[in-house]
């Protein structure tokens, strides 16, 4: 009794947990956000532009504008995983070290099943996840055939050392190995079924939308939810700053070796810095030489004035339109392909965001030991694509959606805190990216539908004008001029007026 009451109680890190809940509120904030942000951005996005999409011109672009950002994805997971910041995986030390291996055949079957929940009130806080359970059965001997009292055979041999004068003996076991029985049993594990919850929320949003006047209630209700989402969201951005700090603090005295994390978020940031550069500089211009057989250094030229506001402002929304504006006035598109192809863009195309959530997922991964299978894998491709587009136009809003990612293969969204010092500067670069994939998706756009535009009458009246204007040789400045125009229709129809 005595011994108990001279014990000493050590709480291990506790001042730790109590300097951090500040920056706890903040990630329970966050996760608060989840789901209504997911349902209400989706449905109502997928609904106002499914009659939109009715056109040529809605349909190509929604589908280019999906096809990019999930291309942007692959780039992010492949550069990830080639430089691997996160540093060498060391098995021993894995926190998943003792979970059962799960095969890629029953990783790909669950990724399918969350993708169809049985109960959407239970994916709001479970995942379907396959269990493993493994059974040792020994194989019996000869010599237990014969005799029951023999369990055991063993071969016993002796190895001299270099002297010759001792001899040690070994044993040999003779038993053969026994038999793995793997019994495969339906589980669940804790975390939102993130990947359920998306595919509900699109197909309910694009029903929505072809149910036109009778759905039209339920896609009030849901803009007016988003917008009162995306508010909360403001106001847990300006907590941003108070509750970062602590939090960023706190993994900091938690680390048993800073400057070794410190040359890990180095290599993450050259890592998301160089899946921008090689998709916003080679992949996005490729694409658009080769579908509209145009240079597009020369069309970027025309747009530097927008990607100089991304930068310098973080927030695709706000360059909105100086973007308008230069593919207006310097790139010569169409005014009505950009009222449409722009604002979609900018609330849907979020390349450069896609790219930097799959790689600090991937990163975090890495840094906490986590091995990630091919089925999360191919959840993250889809979940950072799905979270990109229900990212607002603001600055950092891609932390917002990146807990999302991370719940949806069950990662410690705490770890965020680790990419906080390099995101303002990253930021800037994904915006630049965004922006630009959203100009040349509306200059791909204006090359493909140019044929359309033509067919509404808009070349009549200037087709009338032109020879007109023939039987008039001695207006020759103004003759010259409409010469130009008429060369410039031909090539790219009336979006190069």
């Amino acid at each position: 009794m005595n011994q108990l009451q001279n014990m000493k109680v050590i709480q291990h890190g506790t001042e730790v947990k109590y300097f951090q809940f500040p920056g706890e509120l903040l990630m329970r904030m966050l996760k608060m956000l989840i789901l209504p942000l997911v349902v209400s951005s989706l449905m109502s996005g997928l609904a106002a532009l499914d009659a939109k999409c009715s056109s040529r011109l809605g349909l190509i672009t929604v589908s280019y504008y999906l096809w990019t950002t999930f291309v942007a994805v692959v780039v992010g997971i492949i550069m990830v995983s080639i430089i691997h910041p996160g540093g060498a995986a060391q098995k021993e030390d894995s926190e998943d070290s003792g979970k059962p291996i799960m095969s890629s055949a029953d990783a790909l079957l669950d990724l399918i099943r969350n993708m169809f929940p049985s109960n959407l009130v239970q994916a709001t806080f479970q995942q379907y996840r396959t269990s493993s359970e493994y059974t040792l059965i020994p194989k019996p001997t000869v010599s237990q055939a014969q005799s029951e009292s023999t369990t055991r055979r063993a071969l016993i041999y002796g190895i001299q050392d270099d002297n010759g004068t001792d001899v040690q003996n070994f044993a040999l076991d003779l038993t053969p190995p026994p038999d793995v029985l793997v019994r495969i049993r339906e589980g669940t594990s804790d975390g939102m079924n993130v990947l359920g919850i998306v595919i509900f929320s699109a197909t309910m949003g694009i029903m929505l939308g072809r149910m036109g006047p009778n759905g039209s209630a339920l896609v009030n209700f849901c803009q007016s939810l988003n917008e009162a989402v995306l508010r909360i969201v403001a106001i847990v951005i300006w907590y941003f700053p108070f509750g970062i700090v602590f939090l960023v603090a706190g993994k900091i005295l938690e680390m048993s070796d800073p400057s070794a994390m410190g040359k890990k978020l180095g290599f993450y940031a050259v890592t998301v810095v160089f899946g921008l550069v090689l998709h916003g500089l080679f992949i996005l211009p490729s694409m658009y030489f080769f579908i509209t057989k145009k240079s597009p250094i020369v069309y970027i030229r025309g747009i530097l004035q927008a990607l100089l506001i991304a930068l310098a402002t973080s927030s695709s929304s706000a360059t909105l339109p100086i973007t308008f504006k230069c593919l207006l006035e310097n790139n010569h598109i169409d005014r009505r392909i950009i009222r449409f192809v722009l604002p979609v863009g900018a609330t849907i195309n979020m390349d450069g965001t896609a790219l930097y959530e799959a790689v600090a997922a991937i990163f975090i991964a890495q840094v906490n030991n986590y091995e990630l299978d091919f089925g999360q894998i191919i959840t993250i491709s889809i979940t950072a694509t799905a979270a990109s587009i229900g990212a607002a136009g603001i600055p950092q809003a891609g932390l917002v959606t990146m807990v999302i990612v991370l719940t949806s293969v069950g990662l410690p969204t705490d770890d965020i805190t680790l990419i906080i010092a390099v995101d303002w500067a990253l930021d800037r670069f994904r915006t630049m990216v965004n922006v630009m994939g959203d100009a040349l998706a509306t200059g791909i756009m204006a090359h493909i539908c140019r044929k359309d535009f033509m067919k509404e009458g808009d070349g009549v009246s200037f087709i009338l004008s032109f020879l007109s204007l023939q039987k008039e040789r001695k207006h020759g400045q103004r003759f010259a001029q409409m010469c130009h125009k008429a060369n410039l229709w031909l090539k790219g129809g009336p979006g190069m007026l």
